[in-house]
């Protein structure tokens, strides 16, 4: 069955209850943000405070969607691009594209207007639905966009090189089309990270969407009792596919936009979340907002918020003992995954696991996990090699990309490009990306190690180990450290002091003092680094080799 259908029975059976909110804290004054969550994005009015849809009008509204499409002749397998920031129009947009049997193609909503302009050629799109905040990239590339694509604008004051979403959806039919799609048909069509360059266009069919809707059911025992909060982008497949556990379940779910620790503290307790993913900079931003007295746990009502769950990137063990010591009622989970096996759960710790934080767990369900060595053969249990997976959600292909295509799906595997070892009781360990082990003379360096070490030292806030070039060891290891307000004066010594309890070749050779960007999915941007920190502004550490 197509996941379409979820939505069809919860808009029968559950029609008049509350599917989606919109929470848009902004206009209560909220003036200082933590942890932005983009950049490049125009400022626009604000909103209203608080919007919400029933499941009858999510459906209905996903069925004019699909109406305007069929009626302007897009067909079954054409592509639809939708570049919006988190709201309430999102997701019935999305289905509207799945009920017309047409592929959904998500934007990051960072893209440049070369990057969208690449990403809508190399995936066919054919129509671009985009919102406010994106009038001036778009607008950019409009003549040559336009030339032979749809525009629709999703928002107030339409610009004239493009067509309003809500007076075109507003003259369209509300009954559902029920054109007939198989597992088989093309769904959507997510993009890799881009961080080493441009991004791939990775195809998935309605299997793997339906699958990963029911691995989250599976994983988190989702019911229509529970509320999830939402905070990442809807683009990526990770919070895409943890909503989908709400659609699975027929439950509410919030969109939250602006993302302070007093918005997501704020959001829970006025509408009930019982789930709430976060991002491993919003969890420190709580914890250290706990920490100053900012926020207090007395001021909200948080006795329903029954899960914590992380994802996207390694987390640091320290952080989630601190997570644990302050909400030891929580369940947690880790989930690990990528947008070529359709977002989280291809490996998961699972709730009852909690003895084994730090390990990024067991296969998810429906999922089979392995190791290889560069030839392609399984590595003895303990040794380090690169984590494949295999489940019914795994991608079609790299579109148009037969190449790349073949290098990471073999024989049914998938080829994650990460370095990881599985432990005597079964677990397994993220030890590094493929591409960001360091070298340094010979001795491989596992980042993510050093990384889960630093974080233990009182004074960091957040860190990311890089390679950087040195003529005599071809590599060595320095640490980026972005450091806790009041921790100002914390020294390089001391960072190398903290070290001495590493084995001597992990420990970092160089510090540096400064923040740690991370992408809209949380994940740390080492190209960025790199570059920026290569061969100048380092502060050296006095080790030895």
């Amino acid at each position: 069955m197509p996941v379409i259908d979820f939505l069809r029975y919860n808009a029968q059976k559950y029609g008049d209850d509350v599917a989606l909110v919109e929470v848009n804290p902004q206009i209560q004054e909220i003036r200082h943000v933590t942890w932005r969550d983009y950049d490049l994005v125009q400022e626009t009015e604000t909103q209203p405070y608080r919007r919400e849809i029933t499941w009858h009008a999510f459906d209905e509204k996903a069925n004019r969607v699909a109406n305007l499409l069929l009626g302007r002749g897009i067909k079954k397998g054409e592509k639809v691009g939708i570049l919006l920031m988190n709201c309430l129009e999102w997701l019935p947009i999305y289905f509207g594209v799945l009920k017309a049997g047409a592929v959904a193609v998500p934007l990051n909503y960072r893209y440049t207007s070369e990057e969208i302009e690449y990403c809508v050629d190399l995936a066919d799109i054919d129509v671009l639905f985009f919102g406010p905040e994106f009038i001036g990239r778009i607008e950019a590339i409009a003549p040559t966009l336009s030339r032979h694509r749809l525009l629709f604008y999703v928002g107030d004051d339409c610009p004239s090189f493009a067509e309003n979403y809500r007076e075109l959806t507003g003259n369209c039919h509300s009954s559902d089309p029920m054109i007939p799609i198989s597992d088989a048909d093309d769904a959507a069509i997510y993009f890799s990270s881009g961080t080493t360059g441009f991004p791939k266009a990775i195809l998935h069919n309605h299997e793997s969407l339906l699958h990963q809707a029911r691995v989250e059911v599976e994983h988190h025992g989702q019911t229509r009792d529970d509320v999830f909060l939402c905070i990442p982008p809807l683009y990526h497949t990770g919070a895409k596919f943890h909503w989908m556990g709400s659609l699975a379940s027929g439950s509410k779910a919030v969109l939250l936009r602006g993302v302070t620790p007093q918005s997501i503290f704020e959001t829970v307790s006025n509408e009930g979340c019982t789930i709430v993913w976060l991002l491993v900079p919003w969890a420190q931003d709580i914890l250290l907002a706990l920490e100053k007295g900012e926020l207090k746990l007395e001021d909200y009502q948080l006795d329903q918020w029954r899960l914590m769950h992380i994802g996207a990137q390694p987390v640091p063990k320290s952080l989630i003992s601190k997570w644990r010591s302050i909400f030891p009622h929580h369940q947690y989970d880790t989930n690990y995954g990528l947008s070529e096996s359709l977002g989280p759960g291809c490996v998961h710790l699972g709730v009852e696991n909690i003895e084994h934080v730090g390990a990024i767990g067991v296969p998810g369900w429906g999922w089979e996990v392995k190791i290889i060595d560069p030839e392609g053969n399984e590595v003895a249990q303990g040794e380090v090699g690169e984590l494949c997976v295999k489940g019914p959600a795994l991608m079609t292909c790299y579109y148009k990309n037969p190449e790349a295509t073949a290098e990471t799906l073999v024989d049914g595997w998938l080829l994650t490009g990460d370095m990881a070892r599985q432990d005597e009781k079964g677990f397994y360990w993220l030890v590094d990306r493929k591409k960001d082990v360091i070298i340094m003379g010979g001795e491989n360096i596992y980042p993510v190690q050093i990384e889960d070490f630093l974080s233990g030292h009182p004074a960091v806030k957040d860190v990311a180990v890089i390679g950087l070039p040195d003529q005599r060891l071809g590599e060595i290891s320095a640490a980026v450290i972005a450091l806790k307000p009041g921790f100002e004066d914390t020294t390089a010594e001391e960072i190398e002091e903290f070290c001495l309890a590493l084995p001597r070749y992990k420990r970092p050779r160089k510090v540096i003092f400064a923040d740690v960007p991370r992408n809209p999915t949380g994940k740390i941007e080492k190209p960025v680094l790199r570059k920026r920190y290569g061969a100048t502004n380092l502060v050296s550490m006095e080790n030895n080799a």
